[in-house]
């Protein structure tokens, strides 16, 4: 009784927990994301778009004239019709089928009054300035837009876009973007207004929010890979909601690689979770603070929050002072509050760190979190890493030096040790490595029981390397340090080529029998290595294998059903390779 008593609990938990959607599906949405895959020929794609069209009776169209090279497409739709689409022999074609859900605004205005910026004060930015101004840096402010408010008249701008109405000239008609800019890089010792944290840097407008304060996540996908490929350094969003979209997350993750660090709002619902785009990998989620240093009221927490930084709370003095526009698009100074206001402080802090010189957005992301001013029994998150400080942030960058006691905080707030990192999808992601491992280790004590063999060190070593490498190395990171070697190490022989390459995309001369083809063929008459040889079979075939059923992207293969049918083929190749060669091992 009571087996069947813990049986009948374990089944209703597994089932609660693959049907709770979360955040990442709950957000709002008027229109479908159709991102064709790139393997596929131009003719195919018409085609495919003339069936949606007559099927559905709607129109795709490209979401903008950036959208071309990436084959993705938008069509007006609600659930139903995603779900539709995503059951059409359409699905086929495509890389995903998603809602292109509206992100918002999430400031909250104030009326205008001027006092003084209790706000930069608090992160110590006047002993930053002793280091660096932020000269030399472009900050891409992905927002509502910027409009030239005098306040910003000796601030450096860069050419952005509209992405909204299909411009180049991206200006503001709600002011919650000049704002921002604001806070980032306002004209400063110019004897009028306020001050801007990095007001050397250079601000690049790119306009993703209509003045009602909504948009698009496919617009602010493209915005995030214009700012990357026209050489932004940092990236500011002070927007944010629920949906997760892949679209957006490729987007997050081809700037990442570029070396942009993106820096997001967490939210304003006063929720146990950080709104999205700041939950993505690579983004820098911030939460607000309240002139006395606590947590805004209602800043979100929790998962997905990094680091915490001014927000403002209330009318005057408590908010963050900067000039904008009003409704009729006059420059006027105005007190606004949130996570918005909260997270362009972190996006100055970054262009002040770039300026000295650290480039690697991983490494600009450890110098904000190991600067950071802790606070003690944050249980629910409300800060993350702790409180922005400038002045310790730009010291350490320019010192570039780490102590132990700063190495096993990193190890304690980033990573193993943190208990935030299992619950916030790091167990989950680990679980493909783990089962290359268990897979490895099946198979081997499989081919055991009809080929009896002595288990060794060496036939180990290879089912490790073959199957997962040391994957716990793989976001391993030390301050100036290269971080290549900790990727090669972190990675199995078939995720090699994409290691050193930097991407996702399994390299098809590595995710082959091809190489324990070779070790085998050198090694088999060697007593030691032989066994490597192998265990590294093996743990290929069980790496290929769970990437045939989780993530097939092969290169010049897509991921699609050429993928899965190659990464399988090899899987079984590698399977029977292992199998002849322990025969060769049995006596006759």
């Amino acid at each position: 009784m009571k087996k069947l008593l813990v049986g009948l609990v374990l089944i209703g938990l597994c089932f609660g927990l693959f049907n709770f959607k979360g955040l990442a599906s709950q957000g709002e949405f008027e229109e479908i994301v159709l991102d064709f895959r790139e393997d596929i020929p131009i003719s195919q794609i018409d085609n495919q778009l003339s069936a949606i069209a007559q099927q559905f009776n709607l129109a795709p169209q490209l979401n903008s004239i950036f959208s071309k090279p990436d084959n993705v497409y938008i069509v007006k739709g609600d659930r139903a019709t995603l779900k539709a689409l995503r059951k059409s022999p359409v699905a086929k074609s495509t890389e995903y089928i998603e809602p292109n859900y509206i992100y918002k605004a999430l400031e909250v205005p104030n009326d205008p009054d001027y006092n003084k910026q209790w706000n930069l004060r608090s992160i110590k930015v006047e002993s930053a300035w002793d280091e660096t101004k932020g000269s030399g840096v472009t900050v891409a402010v992905i927002d509502t837009g910027v409009s030239p408010v005098p306040d910003l008249k000796q601030t450096k701008f860069v050419r952005g876009y509209d992405f909204v109405n299909n411009r180049e000239t991206a200006t503001d008609d709600s002011g919650h973007g000049t704002h921002v800019a604001g806070t980032i890089a306002q004209s400063t010792n110019n004897n009028y207004g306020v001050a801007g944290i990095a007001y050397e840097a250079t601000i690049m407008p790119l306009k993703v929010l209509s003045a009602s304060g909504g948009g698009t996540v496919a617009d602010i996908a493209e915005a995030i890979k214009f700012a990357a490929d026209h050489k932004a350094d940092v990236i500011n969003m002070s927007l944010g909601g629920a949906g997760e979209s892949h679209l957006l997350k490729d987007a997050i993750a081809y700037a990442h690689r570029k070396g942009v660090v993106i820096v997001a709002a967490a939210g304003n619902a006063n929720k146990n979770s950080a709104s999205y785009p700041a939950r993505y990998p690579h983004v820098i989620g911030v939460s607000a603070l309240d002139a006395a240093g606590e947590k805004a009221p209602y800043s979100n927490f929790g998962a997905g929050v990094d680091i915490s930084a001014p927000g403002g709370v209330g009318t005057g003095a408590g908010g963050i002072l900067q000039e904008t526009i009003n409704a009729d698009g006059q420059a006027m100074f105005v007190s606004f509050q949130g996570t918005s206001m909260a997270a362009p402080h972190v996006a100055g802090v970054a262009a002040l760190i770039k300026a000295t010189g650290v480039k690697e957005p991983d490494q600009v992301r450890n110098v904000l979190k190991k600067s950071a001013m802790r606070v003690k029994n944050d249980t629910l998150n409300h800060y993350g890493a702790g409180q922005l400080d400038a002045a310790a942030a730009v010291k350490l960058a320019v010192r570039g030096q780490i102590s132990f006691r700063d190495f096993f905080r990193w190890l304690r707030d980033n990573g193993y040790l943190n208990p935030r990192f299992w619950i916030d999808g790091g167990a989950v992601a680990l679980l493909p490595k783990l089962a290359m491992v268990l897979g490895s280790y099946l198979l081997a004590w499989f081919l055991r029981v009809y080929f009896p063999f002595t288990w060794s060190w060496s036939l180990f070593g290879g089912l490790v390397a073959g199957s997962s490498g040391l994957f716990f190395l793989r976001g391993f990171y030390i301050f100036d340090f290269p971080q290549v070697p900790f990727r090669i190490m972190g990675s199995s022989i078939p995720e090699m080529g994409n290691a050193i390459a930097g991407n996702n995309i399994l390299n098809p001369l590595f995710a082959s029998v091809l190489i324990p083809f070779l070790l085998v063929a050198f090694f088999l008459n060697k007593p030691v290595w032989k066994w490597f040889a192998i265990g590294t079979a093996l743990g290929v075939a069980a790496c290929l294998g769970v990437n045939a059923v989780v993530s097939p992207a092969v290169w010049g293969m897509g991921s699609g059903a050429i993928a899965r049918v190659f990464l399988f083929v090899n899987a079984l190749m590698c399977y029977s390779l292992a199998v002849l060669a322990v025969k060769v091992e049995q006596p006759t």
